[in-house]
């Protein structure tokens, strides 16, 4: 039996992946306990128990290392630990920077490199973009509100004002950009990110690295019908042969290593990459369901056995996402407030 750690198991309107981590891991031929790492006593995954045995409160990543990594010690010392998969970009730098500390205590994971994790910047994009041999939409990067207004008008209106790491808003005027860039500014701080707008379809790939050039599975995807906060409700599978030779060529050149989400619109032949995220996305249980269990080889990668490295699957199949309810005693919201784990 292992015992294994998943964070983001928020699965609210703008849901983690921790979830659909858990649920793959479940569906998996591994024996798992599953624990969950949440930051607030309302996450809905501590009240999944068919899929979360035991939830622990974390302190948050902000707070530093040091909190961060007693907490993960006083799980494994108290009820043992095996190997962790953080799903949230604010933790990621904590693991990465912990992760031989970690694994020299017996707390194995499976990540990024600190250089592999800065290619999520933004700023990285055309750089990235062109080792592959994609495109990027036009892109300037700006400090200052006199800079915004240079950038719109030599873009063209709509644009996508975004943080270098976080949050994007189309904007159609100048007022609009200028409140967008306020906001991220106050939130994020400099340098804030000026894209044009492309059409096309929006196309995803989930894929797991191997660190070595290869990789342990790709699946492409097309959104059909996302939230008012971006995320997808409903997609289907697509193999773009094109689209998942990019994802492929990504891990070769980077020798990415661990969990990522490749995010592009294609438009024809032309592939544009918009994003690239360095963990699993909420829709990777998608993955799982249609046959390939990147969670679980995740896991097993972690933990120095041989992953699966097929990734045959079938286009046209449908994910649909879907709100629940729960019902559960009051006493096990207590429980967490007052002791931090259930």
């Amino acid at each position: 039996m292992y015992r294994v750690a998943v964070s983001g198991i928020n699965a609210v309107d703008n849901p983690g992946p921790g979830v659909g981590i858990a649920k793959s891991l479940k569906q998996s031929d591994l024996e798992v306990t599953v624990y969950g790492l949440a930051y607030d006593a309302m996450e809905p995954g501590i009240y999944m128990d068919w899929l979360i045995d035991k939830s622990f409160i974390m302190p948050y990543p902000s707070e530093g290392e040091e909190l961060f990594l007693q907490r993960l010690f006083y799980i494994k010392e108290r009820y043992g630990l095996d190997a962790v998969i953080p799903a949230l970009d604010a933790e990621l730098p904590l693991f990465i920077k912990g992760a031989q500390f970690l694994a020299s205590s017996g707390i194995k994971t499976f990540l990024p490199t600190e250089e592999q994790f800065k290619l999520r910047g933004k700023d990285k994009l055309p750089m990235v973009a062109d080792r592959i041999g994609v495109k990027v939409p036009r892109t300037v990067t700006v400090t200052s509100y006199e800079d915004l207004v240079k950038a719109v008008e030599e873009i063209g209106f709509p644009v996508m004002i975004k943080g270098i790491f976080y949050k994007a808003y189309k904007a159609y005027n100048v007022s609009q950009a200028t409140g967008y860039f306020n906001s991220i500014v106050s939130e994020w701080g400099y340098p804030v990110i000026v894209q044009e707008v492309v059409s096309g379809e929006e196309m995803n790939v989930v894929g797991l690295g191997d660190g070595e050039g290869g990789h342990f599975g790709l699946v492409g995807i097309k959104k059909l019908w996302i939230t008012s906060l971006g995320k997808i409700w409903t997609g289907v599978t697509v193999r773009n042969e094109a689209l998942l030779e990019a994802a492929a060529n990504f891990v070769s050149s980077f020798k990415w290593r661990g969990a990522f989400e490749f995010e592009c619109i294609v438009n024809g032949s032309t592939i544009y990459l918009i994003e690239v995220n360095p963990r699993f996305p909420a829709w990777v249980y998608f993955a799982t369901g249609v046959g390939v269990n990147l969670p679980a080889r995740l896991l097993k990668a972690a933990l120095g056995l041989e992953p699966e490295c097929s990734w045959d699957y079938e286009a046209g199949k449908l994910y649909v996402r879907y709100t629940d309810d729960l019902v559960t005693d009051m006493s096990r919201f207590q429980k967490v407030v007052t002791s931090g784990e259930t």
